[in-house]
């Protein structure tokens, strides 16, 4: 153990007297959060303001609608007039596939019959511009309503309080873009710590073979001993990181300054969260950063390490995509899955925590299943690692590789 806490001391000092700690520790979780709270406060407060036109027989719905897009609660569009015809069409499209003009027409055509609806058709600049087909489609689901319920003999006054806005108090369990906010911050904190030092720890055997230290260092200390020094040195430096953070987190959100980009309330990391970020890293941690010294033994060079690194990112990028999926549905079946994954589980079952209750025998689950991963591919490691680390030259291929396991 004394040749583990020396190489874990060593790592450790080298890199929390960096200069790069210390804007990594200062700069990181500003970005995140300048990219959350600040994501969160421009959607909050865009408005769709493209330039359409609308083609429509019928005068008075088409003025409605032009006054529902360029006056609605999340848009204000400019809005141009026509009648339908041959020319209009050609007129339109020819403007379409110029540099300027409209980004998109909407094309009314007549009910076939009455009672029933018209029919419409889009044709836009870009086909991605889901943003205006979305606010076309809500403006026209109001005007509609609101025609048919002046047929009906409603008052003008009882339809606009019919379709008038409704608020939602959510004070009884805290505000909601608040702590979608506060989980999505702490998601992705998880997300770079993880990848961040995974590779560190590739890395830093990566440059102890360049450099041959560790042929003068396995003279006196054994392979296994290197390897677990330097999984918990480098861990205690993001350790100390995350410390930084949470406390940072802790103090901010118990002030008003988070919760003025976001809304009403505190912004809500708790107790409870830090607590679990801080567990679900140190397992991630080891879980990634037991690949990430496979990955370092096997290669010679950072280009190297490159053509592998897909072994760490794939996994971290399949949370990334579901994280889309759980947010909606923390409860869902397939959110309950794929939390219950080993190398998901420090990204999504820590995001569930955040966003929901989460039963006991699950979070006791997800830890059991990851101490058992962690134990299988720090064996497989620790294999690849005894010999990889005297290996230079050609790139090993996986056949060499299953060779190294048996023979060491």
């Amino acid at each position: 153990m004394r040749n583990v806490w020396l190489i874990a001391r060593r790592e450790y000092l080298e890199r929390i007297r960096t200069k790069a700690f210390l804007v990594a520790t200062i700069l990181i979780p500003v970005l995140m959060g300048g990219f959350v709270f600040g994501a969160g406060y421009l959607s909050s407060r865009a408005k769709a303001s493209a330039h359409v036109a609308i083609v429509a027989a019928d005068a008075q719905f088409a003025q409605d609608l032009k006054q529902q897009l360029e006056s609605g609660r999340h848009s204000s569009m400019t809005v141009d007039l026509a009648t339908p015809s041959p020319e209009t069409r050609s007129a339109l499209d020819a403007e379409l596939k110029s540099k300027s003009g409209i980004a998109g027409y909407l094309w009314v055509t007549p009910a076939a019959a009455a009672g029933a609806r018209p029919l419409f058709a889009y044709a836009a600049r870009s086909a991605g511009d889901a943003t205006t087909v979305d606010t076309l489609q809500s403006a026209v689901q109001s005007v509609l309503t609101r025609e048919r319920l002046n047929h009906s003999g409603i008052g003008a006054g009882e339809v606009d309080a019919l379709l008038a806005p409704v608020t939602i108090d959510t004070s009884s369990s805290g505000d909601s873009r608040a702590a979608y906010a506060a989980a999505s911050l702490l998601f992705l904190l998880m997300y770079m710590v993880i990848m961040l030092y995974g590779m560190n720890t590739a890395r830093s055997i990566i440059e102890e073979k360049t450099s041959r230290v560790f042929e003068v260092m396995l003279s006196t200390i054994r392979p296994e001993e290197m390897l677990a020094g330097k999984i918990l040195g480098v861990g205690a430096v993001g350790l100390t990181q995350i410390g930084v953070w949470m406390v940072a987190a802790g103090i901010l959100g118990s002030t008003n300054l988070a919760a003025s980009f976001v809304g009403s309330g505190h912004v809500p990391i708790s107790l409870t969260q830090i607590v679990f970020f801080v567990v679900y890293f140190l397992f991630g941690y080891l879980l990634y950063s037991s690949i990430a010294a496979a990955l370092g033994a096997m290669t010679n060079s950072e280009q190297e390490l490159q053509q592998l690194n897909m072994f760490l990112v794939m996994p971290l990028a399949f949370c990334m995509l579901m994280s889309f999926v759980i947010v909606p549905a923390p409860n869902s079946t397939l959110a309950r899955v794929v939390s219950l994954i080993p190398f998901c589980s420090p990204l999504l079952m820590n995001l569930r925590i955040s966003l929901t209750t989460v039963a006991p025998w699950e979070i006791g689950l997800s830890f059991v299943l990851m101490s058992l991963t962690i134990l299988a591919i720090l064996w497989v490691a620790s294999r690849i690692y005894r010999v990889g680390i005297l290996m230079y030259g050609k790139k090993p291929n996986l056949a060499e590789v299953l060779r190294w396991l048996k023979y060491s």
